[in-house]
């Protein structure tokens, strides 16, 4: 596992860290950290296009003159497309550049991202981005300290009042989170800044061989034996059927009248 030092705010060596292998040693795919990069910006793409077609631009709809006799080529209407201030043939329309892609390209993209940032040595672990006021100027210089050239990406886990305020001004410099971080945005920037608790937390989410969490069986009880209802005791003569008693009955003769 590749070890990198782990530095304060001043750029001073307060420890030392282990990456996971898996995710900061990969092999580098650039067909995956192409993919990422294609799909972060169609998703970024406003897609607010737009052209007036005929039906759309400004002119009457009269008939210019009549369609035989002139020796001139027939026209229908002053907005045809063919004229000077006509409407658009098959011009763009607003549409929705994004796409799915697989997560596991993504995540593949992330851990490619990563591991290129450390072999380049451009990755450096902060211990935690303690910042004591929301001022420009400060964030600016601890950058400075921590050899901040050109950009930087600067990745925290969890809410950081003061660094959010600080680093939204600084042109070149942009904040995220670990849940949220993006394979062209590591690429983007020069320098990749992680704080210590960012760098647990992508060990986490990025493994590859992360299993899932086996719950305890639970012992099941037997459901209680429901009582068994008494058959009734057979009664001792049994009741006849009513077509029976209708055939044992006499007929009854009728009187003459």
């Amino acid at each position: 596992m590749p070890v990198v030092d782990v530095v304060n705010l001043d750029g001073k060596k307060v420890g030392q860290v282990e990456l996971a292998d898996a995710i900061f040693g990969a092999k580098v795919n650039q067909h995956l950290l192409h993919e990422a990069s294609r799909w972060h910006l169609r998703g970024l793409r406003a897609g607010t296009h737009k052209t007036k077609d005929k039906s759309e631009v400004s002119g009457a709809g009269r008939k210019l003159w009549k369609q035989k006799g002139t020796g001139r080529a027939r026209v229908g209407s002053i907005r045809s497309p063919l004229w000077r201030h006509g409407g658009t043939v098959h011009g763009p329309k607003p549409r929705d550049y994004s796409y799915a892609l697989p997560k596991k390209m993504l995540l593949g993209a992330l851990r490619s991202a990563l591991s290129a940032k450390l072999a380049e040595q451009k990755l450096t672990v902060v211990d935690a981005w303690t910042l004591e006021t929301h001022k420009t100027k400060a964030l600016l210089a601890v950058l400075d300290k921590l050899n901040h050239t050109k950009s930087a990406l600067l990745v925290a886990h969890g809410e950081n009042t003061n660094l959010e305020r600080a680093s939204r001004n600084v042109q070149g410099v942009t904040l995220s989170a670990p849940s949220v971080l993006q394979p062209y945005d590591v690429l983007k920037h020069d320098l990749l800044l992680l704080s210590k608790d960012a760098v647990m937390r992508l060990s986490h989410s990025l493994d590859p061989e992360k299993r899932p969490v086996v719950v305890p069986d639970v012992e099941t009880i037997a459901p209680a034996a429901k009582p068994v209802k008494k058959e009734a005791a057979p009664k001792a003569a049994a009741k006849k059927p009513a077509a029976a008693k209708k055939a044992a009955k006499p007929a009854k003769k009728k009187g003459k009248g």
